[in-house]
């Protein structure tokens, strides 16, 4: 299962369309990443976007967002109902599939010192991320907002940075952090009196004495009072809780709920809790969910899309072709790689080499998704080629900007194979590791994976020649070439090396 990551980001703008279009066409400009949702509200003026991808891509589709926002939204000319610092107000990261809070504390860290360093936007770090205790609580990092933080950001030490300037741009500065889900969750009320809200807000919020992993507060929205929450442990405080409390709570003041809205998303888990409390379904099972059901069912699919990578390959179409099959038959090796070490770890038997097996482990998986992802590459760069090729070229203007594209496209349509090369090679090397040290029970399997990965490098190097072949700049494709033919000798001399070890420690027979 690929690592997962989940970011959502909010903007100070909801009243100019085309600002946010601007953003959601800044976090979709990277392929690895899908938009989940879109939320603008105009009281606020303020937009939520919730994406999902790998996390490198999730880390470079949250930085792109918070460029053109940076670029787009003056906070000396924002005005909005909710408390904000910066254009890109808060990013947090959250762990979805496959990856540590760890690891998305260290993602945000590392966004966070490139946004200070390249953009010169102020980063403070929050929840999981917070590098200073103070500061693990969102509302004392945005307390007095942007204009309080441009009037004092030089002045306290508590209110440097963590990453970037002092001084404060006209984009204000951006909380970037980590954190489990939350429920963003609006609740109005039958009035338009935003003190009873703000009564409601109070006595609901933990920090006030009420429900534990809730934060509120009240404000008036579209003419109509509203506690503004995000739950931040719907588990431990659920969604049914929170609703019935601020029930009683209004009906104090003589006011009922008029209607409730989400801001993003929502796990079901959190509905489906809130159903079962209402309807007080005792014996419920979750399995009895519909949608669990088909969900479990689609699982036993996953052979059939390795079926459909086949039946695209032998479609006869241009692509999925050489190029896409050999980084995912490297892929592939890199999978066997990773097998064996798992079966090394935590075998008392391979003790002394488990913190070896650890890192082959990780690096395994690193390289897995990197060439799972170059399938998709190979074949976007021929069609590079193509597209270059039917550019217009009536005059001589537009000759040569049809060439130079031609050029530029079999450059990166020779590039591309090469990194799968270079990355067949190292998988190579691993298994030759494994091979080594690891569970000799599966010996066999870490020496597959070499043999798929050098069938991978072999390929691969079939798709850097011919498309060398066609590149002007020779120097270049020397060059390429040369890096090219390395890699085919470390190959070699690691298949022989693997041979030598099936030989000793496998006793096979050759």
């Amino acid at each position: 299962m690929p690592k997962i990551v989940e970011c959502i980001p909010n903007f100070s703008e909801a009243r100019r369309p085309e600002v946010v279009d601007a953003i959601v066409a800044a976090v979709e400009s990277v392929a690895e990443v899908s938009l989940l949702d879109r939320s603008s509200d105009n009281d606020h003026n303020r937009t939520v976007l919730t994406f999902a991808g790998t996390p490198d891509a999730v880390s470079e589709a949250a930085f792109r967002a918070i460029k053109i926002a940076g670029e787009l939204i003056n906070l000396d000319e924002h005005e909005g109902a909710h408390p904000r610092i910066g254009a890109t107000d808060v990013v947090p990261f959250v762990p979805i599939s496959d990856v540590t809070m760890d690891e998305c504390v260290a993602l945000a860290h590392e966004l966070g010192a490139r946004v200070g360093t390249e953009l010169r936007i102020p980063v403070f770090f929050y929840e999981k991320a917070a590098k200073d205790p103070s500061r693990v609580n969102l509302a004392k990092v945005r307390k007095g907002q942007y204009e309080g933080l441009k009037a004092e950001v030089e002045m306290p030490e508590q209110r440097i940075p963590d990453e970037g300037p002092a001084d404060v741009p006209t984009a204000g500065a951006t909380v970037i952090g980590a954190r489990d889900p939350l429920v963003a969750f609006n609740v109005y009320l039958t009035t338009d009196d935003a003190e009873i809200a703000k009564k409601i807000g109070k006595a609901v919020r933990h920090s006030s004495g009420g429900l534990a992993f809730v934060k509120g507060m009240g404000l008036l929205v579209d003419g109509r009072a509203q506690v503004s929450m995000n739950l931040t442990n719907f588990r431990k405080t659920p969604v049914a809780r929170v609703v019935e409390m601020i029930r009683r709570e209004a009906a104090r003041y003589g006011v009922g709920i008029h209607h409730s809205e989400l801001v993003g998303l929502i796990p079901q888990e959190a509905l489906v809790d809130a159903a079962v409390w209402y309807t007080q379904l005792d014996q419920f099972e979750k399995d009895q969910i519909l949608e669990t059901r088909l969900y479990a069912a689609q699982e036993g699919l996953a052979m059939q899309e390795k079926v459909d990578f086949l039946d695209e390959v032998a479609a006869g179409k241009p692509t999925p072709g050489g190029g896409s099959v050999a980084a995912y038959s490297a892929a592939m090796g890199a999978g066997l790689v990773a097998m064996v070490a798992r079966l090394s770890i935590g075998r008392k038997k391979y003790a002394e080499v488990e913190e070896k097996m650890k890192l082959i482990l990780d690096e395994t998986e690193a390289l897995r998704e990197k060439l799972t992802q170059a399938v998709d590459e190979d074949a976007a760069s021929f069609t590079a080629i193509m597209q270059a090729f039917k550019l217009p070229k009536g005059n001589d203007e537009e000759k040569a900007t049809r060439s130079q594209a031609i050029q530029d496209a079999t450059l990166y349509a020779s590039e591309v194979p090469l990194e799968t090369a270079k990355g067949a090679a190292r998988v190579m090397e691993l298994a030759l590791e494994v091979a080594k040290g690891g569970n000799s029970n599966a010996i066999t399997d870490g020496a597959s994976g070499a043999a798929m990965a050098r069938a991978a490098l072999t390929s691969a190097g079939y798709n850097v020649r011919i498309n060398l072949g066609s590149l002007k700049d020779k120097e270049k494709s020397t060059e390429l070439i040369k890096e090219l033919k390395k890699l085919e000798t470390k190959a070699n001399e690691i298949s022989v090396e693997l041979r030598k070890i099936l030989e000793e420690r496998g006793g096979l027979v050759f």
